[in-house]
């Protein structure tokens, strides 16, 4: 698949069908991840793998507890929108992957002595290599964002210094729809590029595009 192609065909999967991803796949979209750029060449992304339905049940009870939360910041139509959204694939999908941070990694890191956040930008970069890998797979990927990150940590044994970034849900897809998912229902549109581009300030002159 060529790159261009991938990106403008990404989306964020939410049903799976149930056969796993092969090991080979698997290991060639991880590679993709872990060869991503990062500022200092700190490489501080790890990738734990879950495949234990324990986890993902309590992982999704998780989801549900803050969902529900979630839900209670909207009111009317758009409340009643936002519930009926499929947006987790969490026991479907064959393998939960938690994409985290190692924000103590290679010490004092060329480049981030000002923004110290680049870790956490470079590890989403990994992310964005590894969800465009999939696709070029035929592989679909799933980000559950409504999670509690405290919780989370304390459930994957994650040390103190290593925060979760992503947490993933990757499997074969039952389709790759031509819109993304919240476009179609009709949540939000895409922002048009022009409107979005300026010279040279925030506000300035837009270019013609």
């Amino acid at each position: 698949m060529k790159l261009y192609e991938a990106i403008y065909s990404r989306r964020d999967v939410r049903r799976f069908r149930q056969e796993p991803v092969a090991d080979d796949v698997l290991y060639r979209i991880l590679d993709a991840a872990h060869h991503t750029g990062s500022v200092g060449f700190m490489q501080p992304w790890n990738f734990i793998l879950i495949r234990e339905e324990n986890t993902k049940l309590r992982v999704k009870a998780m989801f549900d507890r803050e969902n529900a939360r979630g839900a209670g910041q909207f009111t009317g139509e758009r409340q009643e929108l936002y519930k009926s959204l499929k947006i987790e694939g969490i026991l479907e999908a064959p393998l939960n992957l938690c994409v985290t941070c190692d924000r103590g990694r290679g010490g004092k890191v060329l480049g981030r002595n000002t923004i110290l956040d680049t870790d956490i930008f470079s590890t989403c970069l990994a992310v964005q290599n590894l969800w465009l890998a999939a696709r070029a797979e035929g592989v679909g990927v799933g980000w559950v964002s409504i999670l509690d990150n405290a919780e989370l940590s304390g459930l994957l044994e994650l040390p103190a210094t290593v925060v979760p970034v992503a947490y993933l849900c990757i499997g074969y897809p039952e389709e790759f729809s031509d819109t993304p998912m919240l476009e179609a229902a009709g949540w939000r549109d895409r922002i048009p590029l022009e409107e979005v581009v300026f010279m040279e300030r925030f506000g300035g002159r837009k270019p013609d595009l």
